[in-house]
This record gives structure tokens, C-alpha cells and sequence, in this order.
């Protein structure tokens, strides 16, 4: 998938430091564990080896380290909030002080003093100037890399809490918000709304957040038929498309039921065109690609790759909606994982990134030390490691349920994140201030000089 050349040419251009307009609206594309080999095995999938990601066209990069205050390897709470805010901070504290700990009392919340204070986001910083703002995902919108851009909390693990910060004019609301965050659209509809006999896993509170936003003048959609069928009068919505947990894998998912990242990602950026025509200070929008990281966690191989081509699909469509004059794009992860990419594989003549290592002349499996096929893909950690390997360890790699190779044994979905550093692509308005190594918390500081905020 090649972009148009009017969109790369205004990417070149906007990259270069003579185009120094401040950036008017602000896109942010959070692919959740996209690590290096991630991106790598995922553009082979979709486009060969010698093909390129709409991601791969962007002009300008950066490596990025993202260690946590406390930890080699982060979780996605404190490496999404020092994007968002700026301050490193501890493994599962979403935008607070680095004074703060991942305690939860006694009363199933954290302390209401005495464990930090909040630190203002991008987001909020946006809200503050004018601009109209939104959150899309995959996963549920209380999940960490949503909430680190909305919410403060010791611990990411409160979603109860979390969603209630989004409820304008609620109890727990987060103030920072102004009139609330314009769009809203992922999955976990349990966290929204109260439990009852249907519903075990909701608010236990009671309390109907959706009730309480669609009184505060938010449209609703819980489909994807909804969705598109929006009146493009809409300047504040709330979507939630899955009843619980997050929103089906890209391979999986039944398009009736649930819209693409990339329909979601178009339909937030009309809307948030429409919030700000009044005040002409343009958007705030973070897009998260959020189940890379539990297809990886799951080490779920072609789970990853589908779901990030879908994540690619939606930085192109972005990218042919705005002007990148007056717009920047951000392209990065937040942590790595430990899949990796082995072998002297063949290129090409139909063969899959997914397969056994191919002898490049013949095709023929090439075999380990045991005298077995062995996968081009495999993990450092993870629940797939046979004591002793057989004929039958690599029979169905291609299968999209297979669940990959690892060096370490761990439970399921117990596939850890990788301590490495991630890569960070860029075009348009202020794309120019990205280069070399960064730390993740320099990538806040840039995004707040680039939109002059």
C-alpha cells in the first residue's frame, strides 16, 4: 500500500526546518508493544521484504528508550504517561509524580493524599489551548495507554476509578478535562455502566457513566453500523464496542459488530474537526494499536501482524484526511517484547514470515540441532517451550491461533515485554525536532514546543 504523492510530498515538506509552522493539530499513533521486529516481520507479511508500512514513509525518525523509573523493561502505564506527561514514574502509575507507588488500600482505591499528585497531559495541555481532543484504542478506554492520557491514578489496574475521571461533572471527575474529552472510542463497556444479573463484571457503584455523558451531551454508539451512521453535526462521542474486556483482534473481528482502528480513527478526526471549528485551535487525537501487545503476550504471531497492518491502515487514513502543513504526526511504542527474528530464511517465491526457516536455494526446511524445522519467529519467554522438541513442534505455524516457540517458560499470556529501545517515525508540522536517541520523556517536551503549547 504506497501513500498518495501529494501526501509525501507535503510530508517532505513539512519536514523540512524551512517549514516551521507550530502544529495545529496533533495525531498520536501508539502502537502497544510494536517493537522493532514487530514492525519488521509485519511488513514482510503485508508487503515483502522490500515493501514499506504507511508508518515507513514518514520522514523523520528516532530511537526511543523507555525504561520505567523502577524498572529495565516498563510497563505500558509509565512509558505511555512519560509521552503524555514528560516525568518518569513507577511500573503501573498512570500521569502522577515519581514519588508515587502502585499501592491500592484497603477500600479497593488508592489514597486520596499522601501517594503523589497528578501531572498535567498532552491532552490536558490541549484542552487548556482550545483544542478539541480524543482517545481512540482497541482496547478497553480504561486500559493504560488510554487512561495515561485522560486520568491520574497510583495504579492502572482501577478502571472503575478511571472511567469515572472521564464523566464530566460526576464524582471522581478529572476537572483538567474542561467540558470532557471530545471523542472517547475503544472497548470494556462493563466499566461504564452498573452491574446487574447481565452484566456481573460493571460498576459496582451503580452508577451509568454513559447516562451520565449522553446528559452532558455525548452521542452514543455501541457498533459499528452506529458508528457510521453518526450525524456529522456530532462534536462530542462516546463508543464502546465490546460489552466487556477490549475489542476483538483485527483477524477476528465481525465488522457488523465492530468498527476497524481505522474507521474509528476517521470518524474521531471528522468529529473533532467539527468540535473545533468554533475556536480554530485544531486537535489533540492519540490512536492506539492495543492488542499487538496481547497477541505478543499470548505470543500469537500472525495475531500481532494482522492487528498491526490494521494499526498501519489507520496512520494512513489519517494521513489523507488532514493537511500536513499544519499537522503533526507521531508514530511509536511504548515498550518492546521479546519475539525475535532468526535465520537465513528464503526470500520470497511465496515463502511466510510465519513459516519454518526456509533453505534460500531449495526451500526445504533447514532443522536445529535435533534434526526439527524451527520457526522464523520465535520468543525469549513465553508458555510454548517443549522439554523436548518433536517433528510435530512446528505442524501448524500458520494456523492464527498457534502459539509460538519460547526459551522461557512462562504461563499463558505470561509472554513478558522486552526491555529494547522502539522506534519513533514522524512527518508533518515540527516533524523535524525528531531525531537521534531520545528519552521517552523528551518526546513530551517536543510534542509540547512543536503544537507551541
Amino acid at each position: 500500500m504506497s501513500i498518495k504523492v501529494s501526501v509525501l510530498a507535503a510530508l517532505l515538506l513539512a519536514a523540512s526546518p524551512a517549514a516551521a509552522a507550530p502544529a495545529k493539530n496533533v495525531i498520536f499513533f501508539l502502537g502497544d508493544g510494536m517493537g522493532p521486529t514487530t514492525v519488521t516481520a509485519s511488513r514482510i507479511y503485508g508487503y515483502g521484504e522490500a515493501g514499506k508500512l504507511s508508518m515507513e514513509q514518514l520522514p523523520r525518525t528516532a530511537r526511543i528508550k523507555t525504561f520505567s523509573l523502577d524498572a529495565q523493561t516498563t510497563d505500558s502505564a509509565p512509558s505511555m504517561a512519560a509521552y503524555m506527561t514528560g516525568v518518569k514514574m513507577r511500573n503501573e502509575v498512570l500521569s502522577m509524580t515519581s514519588e508515587t507507588v502502585s499501592r491500592i488500600e484497603a477500600d479497593g482505591h488508592c489514597a486520596p493524599t499522601g501517594n503523589g499528585t497528578p501531572v498535567p497531559t498532552f491532552l490536558e495541555h490541549a484542552k487548556a489551548a482550545g483544542k478539541a481532543v480524543g482517545v481512540v484504542t482497541t482496547t478497553e478506554l480504561t486500559h493504560a495507554t488510554p487512561a495515561a492520557t485522560y486520568s491520574h491514578i497510583c495504579n492502572r489496574n482501577l478502571a472503575y476509578d478511571i472511567s469515572a475521571q472521564a464523566a464530566p461533572g460526576g464524582a471522581g471527575y478529572n476537572t483538567a478535562l474542561g467540558n470532557g474529552v471530545d471523542v472517547l472510542l475503544g472497548g470494556g463497556a462493563n466499566h461504564w455502566v452498573a452491574a446487574d444479573a447481565a452484566n456481573p463484571t460493571g460498576r459496582p457503584d451503580g452508577r451509568n457513566l454513559v447516562g451520565e455523558m449522553q446528559a452532558a451531551g455525548y452521542s452514543y454508539v455501541n457498533n459499528g453500523a452506529g458508528l457510521r451512521g453518526l450525524p456529522a453535526s456530532t462534536t462530542k462521542l462516546l463508543g464502546l464496542f465490546s460489552k466487556t474486556s477490549h475489542m476483538s483482534y483485527e483477524i477476528d473481528r465481525d465488522p457488523a459488530a465492530e468498527p476497524s482502528l481505522a474507521e474509528m480513527t476517521v470518524k474521531a478526526i471528522e468529529v473533532l474537526k467539527k468540535a473545533s471549528a468554533g475556536t480554530g485551535q485544531g486537535f489533540f487525537l492519540m490512536v492506539e494499536g492495543g492488542r499487538i501487545d496481547h497477541a505478543l503476550h499470548d505470543t500469537k504471531a500472525q495475531k500481532a501482524l494482522v492487528d498491526t497492518l490494521a494499526f498501519d491502515s489507520a496512520i494512513k487514513a489519517a494521513m489523507d484526511l488532514v493537511d500536513l502543513r499544519d499537522t503533526l504526526i507521531v508514530v511509536t511504542a511504548d515498550h518492546d517484547h521479546t519475539m525475535t527474528m532468526n535465520g537465513y530464511g528464503q526470500r520470497g517465491q511465496g515463502t511466510h514470515v510465519l513459516d519454518v526457516v526456509r533453505d534460500p536455494e531449495t526451500g526445504a526446511p533447514l532443522v536445529d540441532a535435533d534434526g526439527y524445522p524451527y520457526p522464523t519467529l520465535v520468543f525469549g519467554t513465553g508458555p510454548n517451550r517443549p522439554l523436548v522438541r518433536t517433528a510435530t513442534d512446528t505442524l501448524n505455524l500458520l494456523d492464527k491461533n498457534f502459539t509460538h516457540i519460547s526459551a522461557v517458560r512462562t504461563g499463558a499470556g505470561g509472554e513478558t515485554h522486552g526491555g529494547g529501545d522502539v522506534m519513533l517515525m514522524a512527518g508533518g508540522a515540527g516533524a523535524e525536532r525528531f531525531k537521534g536517541t531520545l528519552d521517552n520523556t523528551r518526546v513530551f517536551d517536543i510534542l509540547m514546543n512543536a503544537a507551541e503549547l
